[in-house]
């Protein structure tokens, strides 16, 4: 527990430890990879049961599937156009992998992978290397004049350019932090509030746990806000992906 005497480590529960013991002991094999081939096996065991019946009218898990499936593929066709089927798979896989890393991590005892910058960076890292690859596919070397606004005055091109790249290399930071930094911060809270129920309840007999009250019902508000969160950074990290990836196509 986070609260011991009258001290919170807050920051306790994003500590790597080993998975499936021995054996993840010697192959560097950690908790975090755990709930990640958890997030995998959730998320294909939903598509294959959801869409095994293909019922005409699709009973809850299927309409379940299906939901999840048309809400990814319409973001894809709506920021990035037709050309968005081809990158569906990889939104679709991004956006789920977030979202049930995201949802995972709000079970007591399950490790939230998506709190750590070393994965959300090197999803936002992937991202990048996509969208460049895909604008040197489909542009070529004249990639490069997306740093020079077209109409732009030749005389501020020194200024220009510098500026369009560094704006275009902090993609990946800006995305990384914005998801590391809402999903720590909220499981930091969760840890404050419920050890201020726990110190409070042992510490003051009765009162305290009228007192210890208080943080249960910020932790229940709390609970409910997470939810919202989990569904928003991955949304946002799966459109702007998409948005990145309209530029890389269409190169405005």
């Amino acid at each position: 527990m986070a609260a011991e005497g009258s001290s919170i480590d807050a920051l306790s529960q994003f500590r790597l430890g080993h998975g499936l013991g021995e054996v993840g002991r010697s192959v560097n094999f950690t908790n975090a990879n755990e709930i990640m081939l958890l997030a995998a096996a959730l998320i294909l065991g939903l598509l294959y049961l959801g869409m095994r019946e293909r019922a005409m009218v699709p009973g809850r898990l299927q309409a379940l599937a299906e939901t999840f499936y048309d809400f990814v593929y319409n973001m894809c066709i709506d920021q990035i156009g037709e050309e968005g089927k081809k990158f569906f798979p990889f939104v679709f896989t991004l956006f789920s992998f977030i979202l049930f890393g995201n949802l995972l991590g709000l079970f007591p005892y399950f490790f939230t992978y998506t709190s750590h910058l070393a994965v959300t960076g090197a999803l936002a890292l992937l991202v990048i290397v996509l969208v460049t690859v895909v604008a040197l596919r489909y542009h070529g070397l004249h990639f490069f004049t997306y740093f020079f606004p077209a109409g732009a005055p030749k005389l501020l091109a020194p200024l220009i350019i510098p500026i369009e790249i560094l704006s275009y290399l902090s993609r990946p930071v800006s995305l990384s932090i914005r998801l590391f930094a809402n999903m720590t911060a909220g499981h930091v809270m969760f840890e404050v509030f419920a050890s201020f129920m726990i110190m409070l309840a042992t510490a003051l007999g009765v009162i305290g746990y009228v007192m210890a009250l208080g943080p249960l019902v910020l932790n229940v508000a709390l609970m409910g806000f997470e939810l919202l969160v989990a569904f928003l950074q991955a949304y946002v990290f799966a459109i702007l992906t998409c948005i990145y990836l309209h530029d890389a196509v269409h190169l405005h």
